[in-house]
């Protein structure tokens, strides 16, 4: 049994705030080699999976390794059985007030009620990032949003599909995501984050990626690696995004900030949210 002890991190960089991260890649819970391995990666933000990635008889084990490796120098976040399991108790309760904890993913999240119970429990301090996986998530998504402890939501597309019988058709899948940006909104949270692409190829995941963003989404879960370079680029601002923000802040400051017409406001908020985004994930102008 591989220790879940932390080993040297030096070079680890500072992550992406997780309000504004693009990638999350989930890590099972069981698999504690691959920790430091994760936290070394590219990922903007790791989440250790105790839920769907352990076999109900391995959680206990599994949830001790994530323990020990947040209590030894560790830090991410950890995806923590739903609120209708005998787990989430023994999850909440054992991760509470562990220094390495970023926040918690809390599974197949229904109701605002499920947000605010994991936020209290954890001691209020703790972030809760809301997995929607079921017709009845989505309909609550609103609700959920609005929920004391709620940072972000994310769409559990796989668990949605079972639920539902929808097809992986981006027609059919694009109703679930719409609500998530629009309760996310009305919610006053960042962009939500989309579910896993299954496939290996970087072309089928750089459109499924520019799908999720031209919908409003800017994250993405992510289940290996060798993808978080290419989630990051298709969610990231482009080079010729970020030359024309600028261009426009500095015209916007040479002119005294004089607004001109009614397309300037508008292109101003655009303007300052690319190059916020620029500067935080390192893109420069062409």
């Amino acid at each position: 049994m591989p220790t879940a002890a932390p080993s040297d991190r030096s070079g680890v960089s500072e992550r992406v705030p997780a309000e504004i991260a693009r990638s999350w890649l989930l890590v099972s819970g069981r698999r504690a080699d691959e920790f430091d391995e994760a936290h070394r990666s590219r990922a903007d933000q790791i989440v250790l999976d105790i839920e769907d990635a352990v076999d109900p008889s391995l959680k206990a084990a599994a949830r001790a390794d994530v323990v020990t490796w947040l209590s030894g120098g560790g830090s991410g976040w950890v995806r923590i059985n739903d609120r209708t399991t005998t787990f989430w108790s023994e999850d909440v309760d054992e991760l509470k007030g562990l220094p390495g904890l970023r926040g918690v993913m809390l599974a197949k999240t229904v109701s605002a009620a499920h947000v605010t119970e994991t936020f209290d429990r954890l001691g209020a301090s703790t972030p809760v990032l809301a997995l929607v996986e079921s017709a009845l998530g989505i309909e609550e998504a609103v609700s959920i949003a609005r929920a004391r402890g709620a940072v972000r939501l994310a769409f559990g597309s796989g668990d949605y599909r079972r639920d539902t019988g929808t097809s992986a058709d981006e027609m059919a899948m694009a109703y679930p995501r719409s609500r998530l940006v629009v309760a996310s909104r009305i919610g006053r949270l960042p962009g939500p984050i989309d579910g896993p692409t299954v496939s290996s190829s970087h072309p089928v995941l750089r459109e499924q990626s520019a799908v999720s963003v031209a919908l409003g989404m800017t994250g993405k879960l992510c289940l290996d690696r060798d993808q978080l370079p290419v989630i990051n680029e298709v969610i990231s601002p482009t080079q010729s995004d970020v030359t024309w923000a600028r261009d426009f802040l500095a015209d916007f400051e040479a002119r005294g900030r004089e607004v001109r017409d009614g397309s300037d406001l508008p292109r101003l908020g655009r303007a300052q949210k690319i190059d916020k985004l620029a500067r935080a994930f390192g893109v420069e102008p062409v």
